[in-house]
C-alpha cells in the first residue's frame, strides 16, 4: 500500500534540515511549533524511524532523514518541471532553459545564444560555464536542459545534434624556431615542453591520442593549467607549446600574438554538439534552442584558415 505522506510533510522535512529546528521551520512555513512537531511525529510514527537527531543544538538528519531529504529534492525538481511544462503549454515560445557550456565553447556560444534570444525574446536563458566534468554532472543530475560540448558523455543516454566542426591545432610563440618549419611530425615535437589542460579535459585526451597514434613518446609536460586563457598567456610568454582548440586562439593568431604550427595530421577535427540527457523532459523552448544551434550555430564560430590566418567571430 502506498504511504500517505503529504507534500507538506516533505516540505517541512526540508525546512527543518535547512533551518536546524522545528520552530524555525514552522516560522518559514507559517505554522506554529506544535503543529510542525505534530506533523513530524506523525511522519516518524508511520515510517517507524526517527528523521532527525539533535547535535550541537541543531537538527541533524538520520539515515532515514537523508532518504526523505533526497526524495523531497526530487519532488521539488519534478514539480518545477511540471510548472515549466504548464507554462510552455500556455505559451510555447516562452519558458526558461538552463544551458551548460564547456569552457572551450565560451568563445562562440554566448554569441549563438544571444542570436537565439533576439529571435525568442520571451525565453529566459541561464548560462552555466564549467569544465567537462562539471557539465556532465549537470546533465546527469538533470540540472541542465541542454549542454554545448565536444564529446557526448558515454555514461549518459544522450540525444545529440551536431553544431559544427571543432578543429584542434598546435600553437607556439611567433618567434619559436618551429613556427618557420613545415610539415612537422609528432616525433619532431615530442622533445618540446608542453602546457596542458587538467586530466579529464577533452583537449588533453585528444593530444594524448595524437602522440600515441604516431607511436612516439608523450611530450614533456611543463605545466598543467586549468583554463584556456592561462594556457594562451603561458604560450605567449614562451613557457612551452600547446595543443588547443582553434576556436580559443583565432584572435591571437590573427593579430600575430600566437603562431599555428604546421604539423602533419593537424588540425584534428571533432564536432561541437548540443547534448541533452534523454531522462530530462524535453520542453518546447529547449527543442527550439536545440534546432537553432544545429541550424545556425556553426556561423558563430571563429574561422581559422589553414595558412595560419584567422578571422574571429561569425561570418
Amino acid at each position: 500500500m502506498a504511504p500517505h505522506w503529504t507534500l507538506k510533510q516533505f516540505h517541512l522535512v526540508a525546512l527543518a534540515h535547512e533551518t536546524g529546528s522545528y520552530a524555525a521551520a514552522g516560522a518559514r512555513a507559517g505554522l506554529s511549533p506544535p503543529a510542525v512537531t505534530a506533523q513530524m511525529k506523525q511522519l516518524e510514527e508511520e515510517i517507524g524511524l526517527p528523521l532527525f537527531e539533535r547535535l550541537g543544538g541543531r537538527l541533524q538528519p538520520t539515515a532515514a532523514g537523508r532518504e526523505m531529504l533526497d526524495a523531497a529534492a526530487r519532488i521539488e525538481h519534478t514539480l518545477g518541471e511540471c510548472a515549466r511544462a504548464l507554462a510552455a503549454i500556455r505559451r510555447p515560445d516562452a519558458g526558461s532553459i538552463v544551458v551548460g557550456v564547456v569552457s572551450t565553447a565560451k568563445y562562440y556560444a554566448p554569441m549563438a545564444l544571444g542570436a537565439f534570444r533576439r529571435t525568442h525574446p520571451d525565453i529566459e536563458l541561464k548560462l552555466v560555464v564549467g569544465n567537462r566534468s562539471d557539465i556532465i554532472a549537470g546533465l546527469s543530475g538533470l540540472a541542465l536542459d541542454l549542454a554545448i560540448m565536444g564529446r557526448p558523455p558515454a555514461e549518459l543516454d544522450a540525444d545529440t545534434m551536431v553544431i559544427g566542426d571543432h578543429p584542434h591545432i598546435m600553437i607556439a610563440p611567433p618567434d619559436h624556431p618551429l613556427a618557420a618549419e613545415r610539415a612537422l611530425s609528432p616525433a619532431r615535437l615530442s622533445g618540446e615542453a608542453f602546457l596542458v589542460r587538467e586530466v579529464g579535459s577533452g583537449t588533453r585526451g585528444l593530444m594524448t591520442r595524437l602522440f600515441e597514434e604516431a607511436g612516439v613518446p608523450h611530450p614533456r609536460i611543463a605545466m598543467e593549467i586549468g583554463s584556456n586563457e592561462t594556457v594562451k598567456q603561458a604560450v605567449m610568454a614562451g613557457l612551452g607549446l600547446a595543443f588547443i582548440s582553434a576556436h580559443t586562439v583565432a584572435a591571437e593568431i590573427a593579430d600575430g600574438r600566437l603562431a599555428m604550427l604546421d604539423v602533419a595530421g593537424l588540425p584534428v577535427v571533432r564536432q561541437w554538439l548540443a547534448v541533452r540527457n534523454r531522462d530530462k523532459r524535453l520542453m518546447p523552448a529547449t527543442r527550439s534552442l536545440q534546432d537553432f544551434l544545429a541550424r545556425e550555430g556553426g556561423r558563430f564560430m571563429p574561422k581559422l584558415s589553414l595558412d595560419g590566418g584567422a578571422a574571429p567571430g561569425p561570418t
